[in-house]
């Protein structure tokens, strides 16, 4: 018979073995971790964009886990900075992020991708500049901003005169979707030689586009069309258009395709927006994640999304 010393280290090799075996098999069956986190919760874009990721997740179980948050407001870029935080330090496997700011989100996301998380970003691109100032790349998923505000753009100009006057609401400045969708909007107004007598931020929020609005309405009594760079703010541009008794005589365009702005379109008070499909947005960055973190190859390249422009016509 054995020693029992020799029995003992024998069955604690075996047991190690085990463990060993055990804990490899466990690594390779765990499902990864998704974090998606977006920007504000409030505007019914992101509340869609986060239901067409919970529900892709309900038809993958198996693939992926799914952690979403979001934050109060568009403006809150401090509150989105500590959530990516939060994802490094829960040490998820993949953050899908669409930026409340282009810039102020890159040194976080850095911070990810230097602990090995795999980083995509989605709906706003962050800046090229500062990107290259912190010496990192991240593919951006997402649709081309200056198409889809030039096809809005130009279903209005196809119904107004030239020299007619239309204002610009635009969303956050220095946030790469608001610039793109302002200049699409300037490649419409080019085009049909409109009037743009102002171009004004309203944060991407209905109550402060509903306060800009006012004010234009007030200063320019003869104003043709307001073009606006989403859809929560095209809300409150037609509130304040209602307040003034014009609504249905100034024409309103938006961006993003809410359900909100689609009864509005139904009704006339809108005239057009434009769909970069919420529902499939986050989707298409998961995707990419997940390709990512199965090959070990984290894609440099693009993907554009699409953008569609929506009509009375298309919603019949």
């Amino acid at each position: 018979m054995p020693p029992i010393k020799s029995l003992f280290f024998r069955w604690s090799s075996i047991a190690l073995m085990i463990s060993v075996a055990f804990s490899g098999a466990y690594a390779q069956s765990k499902k990864p971790r998704v974090a998606l986190v977006m920007k504000s919760l409030a505007n019914e874009f992101f509340q869609t964009m986060e239901k067409g990721a919970r529900d892709y997740q309900a038809q993958h179980p198996n693939e992926f886990e799914l952690i979403s948050n979001g934050i109060k407001n568009e403006t809150d870029v401090s509150a989105q900075i500590n959530l990516v935080d939060q994802m490094i330090a829960q040490r998820v496997d993949a953050i899908v992020v669409a930026p409340a700011d282009s810039k102020a989100l890159i040194p976080v996301c850095k911070k990810a991708k230097d602990a090995g998380i795999v980083v995509v970003n989605i709906d706003n691109k962050f800046d090229r500049a500062a990107l290259e100032q912190e010496k990192v790349k991240f593919p951006f998923v997402g649709p081309n901003n200056r198409t889809g505000a030039e096809k809005v753009g130009d279903y209005l100009g196809k119904q107004l005169k030239p020299d007619d006057k239309v204002a610009i609401i635009e969303g956050i400045p220095g946030a790469f979707n608001a610039i793109q969708r302002k200049a699409g909007f300037e490649d419409a107004a080019k085009k049909y030689k409109l009037n743009v007598v102002t171009s004004q931020s309203g944060q991407w929020e209905t109550a402060t586009a509903n306060k800009v609005a006012a004010g234009i309405i007030t200063a320019d009594p003869d104003l043709a069309a307001f073009m606006c760079s989403n859809d929560s703010m095209a809300l409150g541009v037609v509130a304040a258009l209602r307040a003034a008794n014009k609504e249905g005589k100034i024409k309103v365009v938006g961006f993003d395709n809410i359900s909100a702005v689609q009864k509005l379109i139904k009704e006339g008070k809108v005239l057009a927006t434009a769909d970069q499909h919420a529902d499939q947005l986050a989707v298409f960055g998961i995707q990419y994640a997940l390709e990512a973190l199965k090959t070990h190859q984290m894609p440099t390249e693009d993907k554009e999304t699409p953008v569609d422009l929506i009509t009375a016509a298309e919603l019949k």
